[in-house]
């Protein structure tokens, strides 16, 4: 009799961690395919494709990008940074080389890009409710020093 209840005590902590786990889980993690029907830039063109992948580890947001640039060259961008608004290095990225983050709320958050120290590109991604659209408002200066507005429009692949 008591294995049973024992039994039962384990399955109930089990399915309770299970249902922990799950709510845990960052929504902005996954593979995003970008949807260029969908998506704005300026300046024009954009990038003919690009898919991102996000992962969380130990409170660390490893994000890769791959894609192909508007005049076709590939693309390659990673960052690993806390959304602790500290300054971390990113690799590949035509805006800046360093990145911070911020969290809004559960499905936003804010990435900055900074070029010699000072702040140049600012990114608002926001996840759908359904967690799968992610939108990525992007504003800033290029290097060459034109301005930057985009809207991308992601699908949870």
């Amino acid at each position: 009799m008591q294995s049973a209840r024992l039994g039962s005590i384990l399955a109930v902590f089990m399915a309770a961690m299970c249902s922990v786990a799950a709510q845990a889980k960052e929504p902005l993690e996954g593979t995003w395919l970008l949807d260029t029907g969908k998506s704005t830039f300026t300046p024009a063109p954009g990038p003919k494709g690009q898919m991102r992948t996000y992962a969380m580890s130990a409170g660390v947001e490893k994000m890769t990008a791959r894609g192909m640039s508007g005049d076709g060259k590939s693309t390659l961008v990673q960052y690993q940074a806390r959304y602790d608004g500290k300054d971390y290095d990113i690799v590949g990225s035509t805006g800046g080389n360093k990145i911070s983050l911020k969290r809004i709320d559960k499905l936003t958050t804010e990435s900055t890009q900074k070029r010699d120290g000072k702040p140049v590109i600012v990114a608002t991604r926001r996840v759908s409710p359904d967690e799968k659209t992610l939108t990525v408002e992007t504003k800033g200066t290029l290097p060459d020093g034109r301005r930057l507005q985009a809207t991308m429009v992601f699908h949870k692949s």
